[in-house]
């Protein structure tokens, strides 16, 4: 059974959702999810987990990401992107970078986001966007979410290209939505790219068509990355072949742990990886709470 990561460069007009059925197809018996999704009208990396790698999904949706988004002014719409319908429309006439500079700062590091009502976030067991189509708008909380860095890249009345780096769980569109409307112009998010999503880039994405043309010769699992990739960022620990045997049994064992964090990734001998671990402090031992390798 085919197990790793596909990190995929998403066309625009697709769900992520419809990128996974895509890639089930290749290896029809094998667990396919992906990694943070990605709306309809976006572009860019779409991390894809196959087999035992779908049990380490959080650790790459836990990542930072990376987008260049183009917002434009004037134009609001009921998704706060370039796929809903039109809402309003105000003049700009006033509108100058000088003032849209001046507003960036507000939206650069720790701040509250209120999420768009469309958006797969629930209600009482119901997504948002099901009740938004139905005309139906609630309360939502807002949520604290990082904005790390936010760089102009281009400035085009009426659109405003910018690179975001911001903490899981940023809405773009509502990034484009607020400053609109901190201006008194309105705005929605004509386009956006995801170049990044931790370490998975842009750059080493493959095309999802070139990925499928390599179906009846196997050649697509060359873009297979092994599992571990998820969890480069932990602390690492290679377990000797008695460590190996009670990790696999799901007992707790003595390891030689290089980093600090109270969570590690250990791999067999040979550079599997065997199990994600976590400290306990009273035995001083590490405990597996995810076993990837059979006994």
């Amino acid at each position: 059974m085919d197990a790793g990561i596909l990190n995929i460069d998403k066309p625009a007009g697709m769900t992520s959702h419809d990128v996974v059925a895509r890639v089930r197809r290749l290896t029809p018996k094998t667990r396919v999810g992906h990694a943070g999704t990605l709306d309809p009208m976006a572009t860019g990396v779409l991390v894809v987990c196959l087999g035992k790698a779908t049990r380490l999904i959080e650790y790459v949706a836990d990542a930072d990401k990376r987008y260049r988004a183009t917002i434009r002014f004037g134009v609001t719409t009921t998704t706060w992107d370039a796929d809903g319908e039109v809402e309003g429309e105000r003049p700009i006439d006033g509108l100058d970078f000088a003032r849209i500079e001046a507003e960036l700062p507000r939206f650069i590091g720790a701040i509250d986001q209120i999420p768009p009502m469309y958006s797969a976030l629930k209600r009482n067991g119901q997504p948002l966007y099901r009740l938004a189509r139905q005309g139906v708008t609630v309360e939502r909380e807002a949520r604290r979410i990082e904005v790390y860095r936010l760089d102009v890249e281009g400035w085009e009345p009426p659109d405003l290209t910018v690179q975001v780096h911001c903490s899981k769980g940023t809405y773009v569109r509502a990034l484009a939505h607020d400053l609109g409307e901190a201006l008194g112009v309105g705005a929605h998010l004509a386009a956006l790219t995801r170049t990044a999503v931790g370490a998975f880039t842009l750059e080493d994405a493959v095309d999802l068509e070139r990925l499928l043309e390599g179906r009846e010769s196997g050649a697509w699992r060359e873009h297979l990355l092994d599992a571990s990739v998820a969890v480069r960022r932990l602390p690492r620990a290679v377990a000797d072949d008695e460590a190996v045997r009670r990790l696999t049994h799901g007992q707790p064992a003595s390891l030689a742990v290089t980093g600090e964090g109270a969570e590690a990734a250990a791999f067999t001998p040979d550079g599997r990886l065997l199990a994600l671990v976590r400290h306990d402090p009273e035995s001083g031992l590490w405990r597996p709470h995810k076993v990837l390798q059979g006994a």
